[in-house]
């Protein structure tokens, strides 16, 4: 059971969640501070911790479970868990089964317009999973369901949107929508080979990383724009100056013919980036602001 377990995460990444998490917590603390001139407390938070993993762990398992026939033909992915036969389908349908009840279950525990908002949650979920199949939009739509972590997190604790949590969202929309493009590129001759829709794969490597870079100065502005339309002051600014560069670092790193430093794009700078963020509005409204 111990190895079924390790397995499982590591085929679920789970020390991606690293990427989302913080900006949940952001979005909450925003919220809470803005709407409602508090800080989250410790209840709240938990829930929204336990939402996150559920969430991530149910789309995840979902991921692997719908792409196994595309896995086991890419040379890259054929030794992911369910084509290398390491765990059977039914198995990883139960662990999406149960990480969607643990979904439900934190979500019941926070605003009751989590449990309204439910559905488009899970229909998120699951439609990015097949959008490789019919549009090279798909990274857009990874952007889409993973920024509504922060939305999350606001309205979680809140009830309500504020202009504030739409910017937040937009800005890691682009985000991971930037990053998945990069992501992507290091499979771009298997999809044109087999028809998996990309941008890569439909604009070529050149494209592709203008096309990120591009997605990357939209965040940028949403990241720095969050210090005029929030109570976040100087110390949040030098956090979101520092993620900007962190973006600029990213896209020296790879290089259309070079892919050799994309795990260090991919996760390390936007593992980074996302827990600098976090720290930089902690401490800016904890700290500076003594909320």
């Amino acid at each position: 059971m111990i190895r079924k377990i390790g397995i499982i995460l590591e085929m679920i990444k789970f020390e991606h969640t690293i990427f989302a998490l913080p900006f949940a917590f952001m979005g909450s603390l925003l919220g809470a501070v803005m709407m409602e001139n508090r800080l989250p407390v410790w209840s709240e938070i938990g829930w929204i911790i336990l939402a996150m993993v559920g969430a991530r762990s149910a789309a995840m398992g979902l991921n692997r479970l719908i792409d196994r026939v595309i896995d086991a033909k890419n040379p890259r992915t054929a030794k992911r868990a369910i084509p290398a036969g390491l765990l059977k389908v039914g198995e990883v349908t139960l662990f999406v089964a149960v990480s969607f009840v643990l979904l439900f279950v934190a979500a019941a525990q926070l605003d009751p317009i989590c449990m309204k908002l439910m559905p488009i949650a899970v229909f998120m979920l699951v439609l990015y999973s097949y959008t490789k199949r019919f549009t090279w939009l798909c990274h857009v739509v990874l952007g889409l369901t993973i920024g509504l972590a922060p939305l999350g997190g606001w309205v979680a604790i809140t009830g309500e949107f504020g202009p504030a949590a739409w910017v937040l969202y937009a800005s890691v929309v682009c985000w991971l929508a930037g990053f998945d493009i990069i992501y992507a590129c290091q499979d771009f001759e298997f999809d044109r080979k087999e028809g998996v829709f990309s941008i890569p794969a439909r604009f070529g490597m050149t494209g592709a990383l203008q096309l990120s870079r591009g997605f990357h100065l939209l965040t940028a502005i949403g990241f720095i724009s969050l210090y005029w339309i929030t109570p976040l002051g100087w110390l949040y600014l030098l956090g979101a100056v520092a993620s900007v560069g962190m973006l600029c670092y990213e896209h020296i790193l790879v290089k259309p013919h070079d892919m050799s430093r994309v795990q260090t794009a991919f996760f390390t700078m936007n593992g980074t980036l996302s827990v600098v963020l976090f720290a930089a509005t902690l401490l800016d409204l904890v700290v500076l602001h003594r909320w």
